[in-house]
């Protein structure tokens, strides 16, 4: 090889060998954090982590490739979920997807500098989350799940689904602004459809089983259940004491129908997990949480249940029916 050829191709060489440092180092694993107030074995989390680990790689994102992801999940208990945050925050993740109140909450308690995105959080400007929806400052943003006004819409099913009803006792977590906010939506309908609307404060187990058995006998009341995590980790008790002592129950996520519940209308939690991926992707690119407003849920689900509707002795008006996007039989 001559001399010249030689240099020419060492120079080459020499040229490359930054553009490949710096594609290596564009693969680099950006690492990204995951807090949930669920339990591990909750069968609807499955889904969700892969309706947002799919919303990831239409962004060129894989997990194993150039994004590591590090799940952390517990119950709705603030401790649990203090601590589980804590571990988040030592694992040094770019950024933390959070879902629900209670896990913002604590994930504020332990951090307020690493970018947050929520996900199917209620009222995040009552809740003292952001500043405004389209201004969130600070280091959170995301996606929320419920309007106030959906209290109202609830009842309205409700009613549509059970004309006699007459009571509805509402199922709310004290500690979620965003409850209190849809009770009294709900309880400004209740007006209106001349249904007394009373609440009760539920933070386990215990406080379900007390609350919905007070209504046994009742033969107009039924039961309004309220988005949070107590109520979502104890779906099976709450539809089973429905069915058992005959009350008529609305809920506000898909799966509580698919469980066996009556009826249900809310957000497509796939489709806001999905969503989140998006901001996830502009945040590891630059973006600030600041400067994402929050946004709010565009696909709602109506599913109903005949099969409990059958069960209950409630003949589901057509209307009702034709406006489902899902009926279970």
């Amino acid at each position: 090889m001559r001399r010249r050829e030689f240099i020419r191709l060492l120079g080459g060489a020499a040229a490359a060998w930054p553009l490949a440092a710096r594609a290596q180092q564009s693969e680099r694993l950006r690492r990204v954090g995951v807090l949930t107030a669920m339990s591990e074995t909750d069968p609807t989390l499955p889904p969700r982590m892969a309706a947002f680990q799919k919303g990831l790689q239409a962004f060129g994102w894989a997990e194993g490739r150039n994004v590591s992801i590090v799940y952390r999940h517990a119950t709705s208990d603030l401790d649990r979920l203090k601590s589980a945050a804590l571990e988040l925050v030592a694992a040094a993740p770019e950024l933390i997807v959070v879902w629900s109140n209670p896990a913002v909450i604590a994930m504020r308690a332990v951090d307020r500098s690493i970018p947050v995105v929520f996900v199917s959080v209620g009222d995040p400007v009552g809740s003292g989350f952001v500043e405004s929806l389209g201004r969130p400052g600070g280091n959170l943003t995301g996606f929320t799940a419920f309007e106030p006004e959906m209290g109202g819409k609830w009842l309205e099913h409700l009613k549509e689904v059970a004309p006699a009803l007459t009571r509805a006792m509402v199922l709310l977590h004290p500690d979620i602004a965003a409850n209190l906010e849809l009770y009294r939506a709900a309880q400004a309908a209740g007006t209106a459809l001349k249904i007394n609307v009373d609440a009760v404060d539920v933070r386990g187990a215990a406080d379900i089983q007390r609350a919905v058995s007070a209504l046994a006998g009742e033969p107009h009341a039924g039961v309004l259940v309220l988005p949070n995590p107590v109520s979502a980790s104890h779906r099976d008790l709450i539809i089973g004491l429905a069915s058992r002592l005959r009350l008529p129950a609305i809920y506000p996520f898909g799966y509580y129908a698919l469980d066996g519940g009556l009826i249900s209308y809310g957000p497509d939690t796939l489709d806001l997990f999905r969503r989140a991926a998006g901001y996830v992707d502009r945040i590891l690119k630059g973006d600030p949480p600041a400067s994402l407003p929050v946004q709010t849920p565009v696909k709602f689900e109506l599913v109903i249940n005949l099969k409990t509707a059958k069960a209950l002795g409630l003949d589901v008006p057509a209307t009702l029916l034709a406006r489902a996007d899902e009926v279970i039989e």
